[in-house]
């Protein structure tokens, strides 16, 4: 599927079939080949408007999969960068990867950690949290936990990064395509354990500025202009920008 060093159709189905954890493990060794990973113009994007607020002295990639985010804060941070996940298979592929910062000879110390987002082993320790494509593991109401959780992590003055893509029109064929994984990703939680969580259509922009508001943060967003806008001229993709105050 996707490429061909790719998962294979089989492979992506016992993935399914399994839990999140389970599944992120089997599927490790191949994530980078598949759609999943963020796109690289995603993550210069971001790393750019962060930039404009650095340098960082530690960071964190919330969820950090096979390591992407841990490249943007390797060009961010100049002491420490720490890459989180539940996946053990993640973790080793991230390890394998071993993205170095962009200042040769002067590369923030890396570190991988295993841990639940929703129960992170930190407090007080990082400047930067950054997150990529790993929301829709979440149901609704996990988010305000685990945003306070990223609240406890940052220092004060600290920011949680991450982008949102703007959700397809309905008239959209993307729409009902989303529509319909969330609708199969339902009856499956509904006949099979343990659950796979991963919905595509419940970050909603809305509920996310409250939930971050209720953790504490003082929020914003920017538009990223690479992206472009929508008929109406909105963005297609936005920064949000949530700031643990002084």
């Amino acid at each position: 599927m996707f490429s061909p060093e790719g998962p294979s159709l089989r492979e992506l189905t016992v993935q399914a079939l399994s839990s999140v954890e389970r599944g992120y493990d089997l599927l490790a060794p191949k994530f980078d080949h598949t759609p999943f990973r963020t796109p690289d113009s995603v993550l210069t994007a971001v790393t750019g408007v962060l930039a404009a607020d650095g340098p960082y002295a530690d960071g964190l990639d919330l969820c950090c999969g096979t390591g992407a985010g841990v490249g943007v804060l390797g060009e961010l941070c100049r002491r420490s960068v720490t890459g989180v996940d539940f996946s053990a298979g993640m973790l080793e592929a991230a390890r394998r990867r071993a993205v170095p910062g962009s200042r040769a000879g002067d590369e923030p110390r890396v570190h991988w950690v295993r841990a639940d987002a929703r129960a992170l082993p930190f407090t007080s320790a990082f400047d930067l949290v950054v997150s990529f494509g790993a929301f829709g593991h979440f149901l609704p109401r996990e988010l305000p936990g685990l945003f306070a959780q990223v609240h406890t992590v940052l220092r004060p003055g600290g920011r949680f990064a991450f982008p949102v893509v703007a959700p397809p029109r309905p008239t959209s064929p993307a729409y009902w395509a989303l529509l319909g994984f969330d609708a199969v990703m339902r009856v499956r939680n509904a006949v099979r354990r343990p659950p796979f969580v991963m919905y595509y259509r419940t970050f909603r922009l809305a509920d996310v500025r409250a939930g971050l508001a209720e953790a504490g943060f003082e929020v914003s967003w920017q538009p990223l202009p690479e992206f472009g806008a929508r008929r109406d001229g909105s963005p297609r993709v936005r920064m949000v920008v949530a700031r643990r105050p002084l």
